[in-house]
């Protein structure tokens, strides 16, 4: 992929990297901008509810998280996202002030639905580690204990479909989610249904787990993470415009790097698993266990070049300027800056 190539789909998503904008600055952009420095004083007086202990359980493989990272970046961000739940809760009480007059049987208005956050990002960036530990902090404040995970793989066809179509290539592309039932999935949790249940996807079998489920029985907070989570709805057959998941979520953050860092993320993420899930016999890559050093960096750089990079600057890229946030990562996972879209 070339540097051209590259800038126009940041320039697609909205977002010219190569431009910088400081605090204070006039220039007229969709986004607050903020370094980490002054991003981590807006939590300065919040005290922190993780150990060491959570946040290596939080961590994903690969990644260079600590308790540092953790108060800088994300504290913050659970401090402002407690503050969004409770701006939706007063808009909520401004509908029922206005609908009351129609009395409680005809106003249509019940308890708020729940907050519904959106995680979107490239394989490899970290965002599975973010809504994580999202999920963790959100869950420490009083206004939402209830906090919920769902990741959109449970939405990925079976891998016998896959093959039936004939896209078993291309999976993590947006046309491998039933994406009919995600949407389904996110319009009842945003409806109030009272139990919402989503599939389970193995990355130890690479494949949906029959009859398995993720039930979600209206939170305060759900969480939906995943690659293609902030896609336009796709015109319809009939020529008009369908619905997106993305206009469900009240708040939508994506985890971004250059590209050449999350290949390298990707290829020694790669290189770990061949001693961790990869040397379990009943791994869907049990037959890469096995590889030398040499060997697990070709197959992975290919891998990267022939899907995730294809995929990333086709699909997933072009979403970004479409986030509430974006989180930006320095080479080491360590998130160096922030852009908060203005209201």
């Amino acid at each position: 992929m070339s540097e051209n190539d590259l800038d126009t789909a940041r320039s697609i998503a909205g977002i010219r990297p190569k431009r910088r904008f400081g605090v204070g600055s006039t220039a007229r952009t969709p986004f607050v901008e903020l370094d980490r420095k002054s991003w981590a004083t807006l939590a300065a007086s919040t005290p922190l509810p993780l150990t060491d202990a959570d946040v290596t359980r939080l961590s994903g493989l690969g990644e260079r998280i600590d308790l540092d990272e953790v108060s800088e970046v994300y504290l913050p961000l659970s401090r402002l996202l407690n503050l969004y739940v409770k701006g939706k809760g007063a808009l909520h009480h401004a509908t029922q002030t206005f609908l009351s007059p129609l009395g409680p049987e005809n106003s249509g208005v019940e308890a708020p639905t729940p907050f519904v956050i959106g995680v979107a990002g490239s394989v490899a960036v970290g965002k599975s580690t973010t809504a994580r530990i999202l999920r963790e902090l959100l869950a420490r404040w009083p206004d939402t204990p209830r906090v919920e995970l769902v990741t959109t793989d449970g939405f990925l066809f079976p891998n016998a479909e896959l093959a039936r179509r004939g896209i078993s290539d291309r999976k993590g592309f947006p046309e491998s989610y039933n994406r009919r039932a995600l949407l389904r999935f996110v319009s009842e949790v945003k409806s109030g249904v009272p139990v919402v249940r989503a599939p389970v996807y193995s990355h130890l079998t690479y494949d949906i787990v029959p009859g398995a489920e993720v039930v979600v029985r209206q939170p305060d907070v759900l969480i939906v993470e995943g690659l293609n989570v902030l896609q336009p709805a796709r015109p319809r057959v009939d020529g008009r415009q369908g619905l997106a998941v993305s206009d469900f979520f009240d708040f939508t953050v994506y985890v971004d790097a250059k590209t050449k860092y999350i290949r390298q993320w990707y290829i020694d993420r790669f290189l770990s698993l061949r001693s961790g899930a990869f040397a379990n016999p009943e791994s869907y890559f049990h037959r890469y266990a096995s590889l030398d050093d040499d060997a697990a960096v070709t197959l992975a750089g290919d891998i990267w070049s022939s899907i995730n990079e294809p995929n990333l600057i086709e699909n997933v890229l072009p979403t970004r300027g479409r986030a509430s946030l974006v989180l930006t990562k320095a080479q080491h996972h360590r998130v160096k800056r922030m852009l908060l879209r203005k209201l």
